[in-house]
Order: C-alpha cells, then structure tokens, then sequence
C-alpha cells in the first residue's frame, strides 16, 4: 500500500453478509433490492460511522484548548413552574376521573 502517490483509485468492495454476522446491518440494508440503492445505503452509514468515531476523538482535542472545552454552566436553582412543565411535558395524559 503505498500513500506517496497523487492518483486516487476507486475503492472496490465485495463481500457477502449474513443476518448472523449483523443483523441490525442486515436488516437495514436488505430493506432495498440490491443495487444503487442498497450501495448508497451502506456508504452512507459508513461515512455517518466514521463521522461518529471521529467524534469521540473530540473532547481529547479540545483538552489541549481550556478555553474551548469550558464545562456547561448550570442554574443553582430550578424554577419550581419550569419543573412542573417539564413533568407535564412527559406525563400520561389525564384521564376523565383525574385531575390534570
């Protein structure tokens, strides 16, 4: 493998998978008839992959900056009517014997 040289060659995959080896993967990609679609489909997650595994690099970056890597400042004090909408936010809906 030689990275010295300016001419870029297309990469060329094939391979075989079974639902064993992932079947998240598998049943992800099986959802298109094989082709364009499903290609496009898996070079999408590899490139949302390598994003996402660049991304827990991050932080040990930022480590060298302090002042990019500042904690989140958070309130002291909760407002007791920003909790309870946030509760309500999340709740079950009231039903007709209950109060809301």
């Amino acid at each position: 493998m030689n990275h010295g040289t300016t001419k870029e060659e297309p990469v060329r995959l094939l391979f075989e998978m079974t639902r064993e080896d992932n079947p998240r993967l598998y049943d992800d990609l099986i959802r298109f008839n094989k082709g364009t679609k499903r290609v496009n489909r898996l070079r999408f997650l590899a490139h949302e992959g390598l994003l996402a595994q660049n991304w827990t690099v991050m932080p040990a970056l930022t480590a060298a900056h302090p002042a990019v890597a500042l904690p989140v400042q958070t309130p002291a004090v909760v407002s007791p009517g920003s909790a309870r909408h946030t509760n309500q936010a999340f709740s079950l809906p009231a039903g007709p014997d209950e109060e809301p």
